[in-house]
């Protein structure tokens, strides 16, 4: 059995036991490795002790000067250079709030320090700033309160000579100014001391054991504390620490300290730890998510943008391995516009491909509350500024910060050549968890997109050991794929990823290949390279999941109705680009000296979309950006008017007028259709406006019209309104009977009362200006009259009754109901106006509808399209929906019987039972803590209608939200030049109604404008398209099959061919021409939105 002794015994143990030793106590150990590291009571004997090899401050080696502009003002570079500047010292202050304070710095290296390894300057005035070298070159921002203070010097100045650069300080900390709490509203005089004005020899081996002990101390804290890989993380450390204190913290000690972490880490010095072949399950990508406008002003996101760029290009530059992908074609404009040389450098990083421009679209824009149309526009000169630029179009979809993402989404996203979807908000969820990570999200058309929302839960990881573990232990479809994003970087207010966040990765990684258990992490890849894997996965058999529709957020719900004015201000703008493009493009056809006023109606559209960033529509911001927004669209509807006055007139419209009436009137949607006016400055007459599409005619009424509407007092309070629809009963301003004469049919439940305005106490657990929480429901408050109602219009055409409801001391609404005379062939509805005078305090202000309708659905309609949700209970999924978003109508429906509340700018709704709900205002006092306070006007409606939800309610919403406008055109329209004479030929009713949509009432001719790049239109951005052509924008509407024809009158368009193209206008498939020409027939799916160029 072997040789040898047997009676020696084989064994290196010592015979006697030379003293006793302990366990250790697992959590002392555990406890002890805070103070290595840390800032506390021993950073003098600890790491800390040995971060710095000198240091160097005060006027013969750092010497301050400032000069600060007056008020708000931020001027450039040469600008504020230009002013004499005044000495300052560290512990100066500097305020107040948004204010700017351009400091020079003039630096000599100190003799001592010049043959350093490493040399930093270190600055923190706890406020943001950017780095400027002395010929206006911006270089690196700066965050301060002891995050991103360094900025490395360059060798050149260790001549011992006098170099000048400066400082660029904003009186805000990353996160705005909030007074106490990060999201109140800012505190306008707050001021920031410069602590901090270094230079610093840094001892870069400590630095770096400072990294090896976080992340090895991390697994010491986080891996399983029965693994082995726990144990050797706490020996490892404790080890570290021995020889550092048996050594007293020398420079040998320190370099033992790093042999002795590469037992765990191997070497993590380069960006060569990632390169081996073993197969990552993490994929690391830096991110710096700047919100467009939040807790500060668009003019502070524009510096947000240099500040955190400039600090990726100089990361990228250290860190081969660094790959860092940001969105929003808006914030590139405006560093394009305003940092042209940073632009340049961010250009040439794009180009090597280590800066990433992810996302397609203008914005990352609000997808609940912006029309179709907009969200079309957002992807469409998002990609075609991507494209311009940097030679390519995004290919995946980045919204990580939205509030919900709209059931459409994935077919837009497809039409815009996207196909990927990358989001994590629905981690915010505070009532149920989303199911999957990675999925195919579906859309009403049936489109899909590959969807993956990060497990690590968040689009700001700091990269800890933790954000890498918890991409793989947090993950939910680890049954088709087991690998996930890590997106990283300081975001919301700018910033980015830190040379600390790519140090700890790089440990992270050497940990997974040297000692095991913790996920491994891979740089070097983009976003899109991650989802060219899962494709190709799904290419070989993986089938992923599928989620159907709308991603509801169960969150953040007050969003659909807080800042009511900034919403209707989008809804008008969306409406006014609606009809300056129709009327523009059937101009250019009218008139060839005519220009299309490409220019404006981008700006226009730009500004629109700008506003449509996800915390300025849906009202999460603070005050200063709703003055910063009042003033675009203010603009917006300046440049709309002056552009309609044009376009009109070069259509001569209303200078060969048939009618008698001094009024005409257009109509710009695509269907005839008719309205009783009231005429301007008249008391008590009414016109006919009626026709189209294009032209209507105005017919003055008089009292001897069949059709008419009438009202009295039935009893002290009770009034009686009746058209030939219906008969209404308003008693204190509530409707408490609504019948619908034809059908016998009461609508209004015995003892319900519809138009009931109500009041609800709204108290969020934190978010006031984003949330409302379901217990507000339980302090419902009917308002009640402060006074009888009086009536305003007696008839015949319409009547109309008033009522003042008093909600407190300081606010009050009036509502007046009116009900117009009904028109043969056009539905007929209830109308409410309201003026509200809004002072109120974390108050709910709605108005309720009960109706005699049965269903466990509602149905609520979206961009191109409808949403149906249920109307109980049942499970916490539905209950989660008790507020939910709509556009211009919600619908409530029975077999045989429905009842649509129309609106014109509101967009919070519920339906509970039958209790259909419609949401008007709030009183939060967060971020913004005047928001929605002042004057308002609301108008609503109820919609009965007999059969099912159909093509009635979708066009009679969308002529609400287009009322007829009675124009003078004596007074209000231009003469047509001498080359537009009345009788020129086409006639311009012929025009405006040369291009229509026959077919199915379901089909629906959404938009109608000039194509991008026609030669007569193209701005030179991208290659221009011969010829002329026309793009219209169709829909189905009701979710089924339609079949339509687009008809066009050849003698004035001359339209050789259609196609149908994507939103983008690439060339598309031909579409063939019916035999008697002037005709295409077409076919779109259930809620399917198609694009058609036609080629004149």
């Amino acid at each position: 059995m072997g040789g040898g002794n047997p009676n020696v015994p084989d064994t290196s143990l010592p015979k006697l036991a030379p003293g006793p030793v302990g366990q250790q106590i697992h959590s002392i150990y555990r406890g002890r490795l805070g103070q290595f590291t840390s800032h506390g009571e021993y950073s003098s004997h600890n790491l800390q002790a040995a971060m710095y090899e000198g240091r160097a401050s005060g006027g013969d080696h750092v010497k301050l000067q400032v000069y600060s502009p007056p008020g708000q003002d931020r001027p450039t570079f040469k600008a504020a250079t230009s002013h004499e500047f005044k000495d300052t010292h560290v512990g100066a202050s500097f305020g107040p709030s948004w204010s700017t304070h351009w400091v020079k710095v003039d630096l000599v290296v100190p003799e001592e320090l010049r043959k350093k390894a490493h040399l930093e300057f270190h600055w923190d005035a706890d406020n943001e700033g950017l780095i400027w070298t002395d010929d206006g070159e911006p270089l690196q921002g700066l965050t301060g309160g002891g995050e991103r203070v360094e900025w490395i010097l360059p060798d050149s100045f260790r001549d011992g000579e006098s170099h000048t650069f400066y400082i660029e300080m904003a009186c805000n900390g990353m996160f705005g100014n909030g007074m106490g709490d990060t999201i109140q509203p800012p505190d306008p005089n707050r001021y920031f001391q410069l602590r901090l004005a270094d230079i610093v020899a840094v001892n870069l081996e400590a630095r770096a054991l400072y990294v090896d002990f976080w992340i090895i101390g991390d697994a010491a804290r986080e891996f399983p504390e029965n693994s082995w890989e726990e144990h050797q993380a706490l020996q490892i450390c404790n080890k570290i620490m021995d020889t550092f204190i048996n050594n007293h913290g020398t420079q040998d000690s320190i370099l033992q300290g790093r042999e002795i972490a590469r037992e765990y880490i191997g070497n993590v010095d380069s960006s060569k730890v990632y390169e081996n072949e073993k197969e990552p399950h993490v994929y690391a990508v830096g991110h710096c998510h700047i919100d467009t406008c939040w807790l500060w002003p668009w003019a502070e996101t524009k510096r947000k943008i240099a500040r955190s760029w400039s600090n990726q290009c100089d990361l990228m530059d250290r860190y081969p391995e660094h790959r860092f992908t940001c969105s929003q074609a808006q914030q590139y404009k405006w560093l394009e516009s305003l940092y042209p040389k940073l632009f340049d450098r961010v250009k040439s990083k794009v180009k090597e491909g280590t800066f990433q421009p992810v996302g397609g679209s203008w914005v990352e824009h609000d997808t609940n509350l912006p029309s179709g149309e907009s969200l079309v526009r957002q992807f469409l000169y998002g990609q075609r500024y991507f494209e311009s630029r940097f030679g390519e179009r995004c290919k995946t979809f980045w919204l990580p910060d939205t509030f919900g993402y709209s059931s459409q989404l994935p077919q837009l996203c497809r039409l815009a050549g996207m196909g990927r979807f990358f989001t994590q908000k629905l981690s915010w969820n505070n009532i149920n968890i989303f199911p999957h990570t990675t999925f195919n999200w579906v859309s009403l058309d049936g489109s899909q997109v590959l969807c993956h929302m990060a497990p690590d839960n968040t689009y700001t990881a700091a990269a800890h050991f933790g954000d890498v573990k918890r991409t793989i232990s947090q993950h939910k479809s680890m049954d088709q794929d087991n690998t996930g994003l890590l997106v990283f970087g300081y975001g919301d207010g700018g910033g980015g990823p830190t040379f600390e966040m790519l140090e700890k990765l790089r440990r992270c990684r050497g940990m997974s290949d040297k000692t095991g258990l913790l996920p491994r992490v891979k740089m070097g890849d983009s976003v899109d390279d991650y989802f060219a894997r899962l494709e190709k996965k799904a290419e070989k058999g993986t089938d992923f999941v599928t989620w159907y529709g709308e991603l509801y957020l169960e969150l953040h719900r007050g969003t659909y109705t807080s800042q009511a004015n900034n919403k209707w201000n989008n809804r008008q703008s969306e409406i006014l680009l609606h009809d300056i493009e129709y009327l523009a493009t059937i101009a250019t056809i009218k008139d060839s000296s005519y220009k299309y006023p490409k220019q404006t109606i981008d700006d226009m559209w730009e500004d629109v979309l700008l506003c449509q960033f996800h915390d300025c529509l849906p009202g999460s911001s603070i005050e200063m950006c709703y003055r910063d927004s009042d003033k675009l669209y203010a603009q917006v509807f300046k440049s709309g008017r002056e552009l309609l006055k044009s376009a009109l007139s070069t259509l001569q419209f209303g200078s060969n007028s048939t009618s008698r009436s001094p009024y005409i009137s257009i109509n710009t949607l695509p269907w005839p259709r008719a309205e009783i006016k009231k005429i301007p400055d008249s008391e008590n007459e009414y016109a006919l406006v009626h026709g189209g599409p294009g032209v209507a005619s105005v017919e003055t009424l008089s009292s001897a019209n069949k059709s008419t509407a009438s009202i009295e007092e039935v009893k002290d309070g009770v009034f009686h309104l009746s058209n030939a629809h219906f008969k209404i009963q308003v008693e204190n301003g509530a409707i408490t009977s609504l019948l619908d004469q034809a059908g016998d049919r009461e609508l209004i439940p015995s003892g319900r009362k519809a138009n009931q305005l109500v009041i609800f106490d709204d108290k969020p657990l934190y978010w006031q200006g984003w949330d409302t929480e379901v217990y507000h429901l339980r302090s419902r408050e009917e308002l009640a009259p402060s006074g009888k109602s009086q009536i305003l219009e007696e008839g015949p055409h319409r009547v109309s009754l008033v009522t003042e409801h008093k909600i407190s001391d300081k606010s009050w609404i009036k509502t007046v109901i009116s009900l117009a005379a009904s028109i043969e062939n056009q539905p007929s509805y209830v109308e409410m106006a309201s003026e509200v005078e809004w002072q109120e305090s974390m108050k709910f202000l709605k108005v309720e509808f009960p109706v005699d309708i049965m269903n466990t659905e509602a149905s609520y309609e979206t961009q191109y399209g409808i949403v149906r949700r249920n109307t109980h209970y049942n499970t916490s999924w539905d209950m989660a929906k008790f507020e939910v978003c709509c556009h211009k109508w919600a619908d409530l429906s029975e077999n045989g019987y429905g009842v649509s509340i129309l609106n014109d700018s509101k967009y919070g709704f519920a339906t509970a039972g039958n209790l259909m709900r419609l949401s008007l205002l709030r009183a939060p006092k967060a971020p913004d803590a005047h928001a929605d306070m002042g004057r308002h006007h609301i108008r609503y409606a109820i919609l009965p209608h007999s059969g099912p939800l159909d093509h009635r309610t979708v066009r009679t919403a969308r002529n609400f939200n287009h009322p007829f406008r009675l124009i003078d055109s004596s007074k209000h329209l231009s003469s047509p030049s001498p080359s537009q004479t009345p009788n020129s030929s086409p006639s311009t009713t012929k025009l405006l109604s040369s291009i229509r949509l026959t077919g199915s009432p379901a089909l629906i001719l959404d938009a109608i404008k000039r194509g991008e790049d026609d030669e007569d239109v193209s701005r030179g951005e991208l290659p221009s398209r011969k010829g002329r052509s026309i793009i219209i924008r169709v829909y189905e509407s009701l979710g089924g099959k339609a079949r339509g024809v687009i008809e066009v009158d050849q003698d004035v368009l001359g339209v050789k061919k259609v196609e149908k193209c994507n939103l983008l206008e690439d060339e598309g498939e031909i579409v063939e021409e019916e035999k008697e020409g002037g005709r295409w027939k077409v076919e779109l799916r259930a809620f399917e939105v198609a694009t058609y160029r036609l080629q004149l």
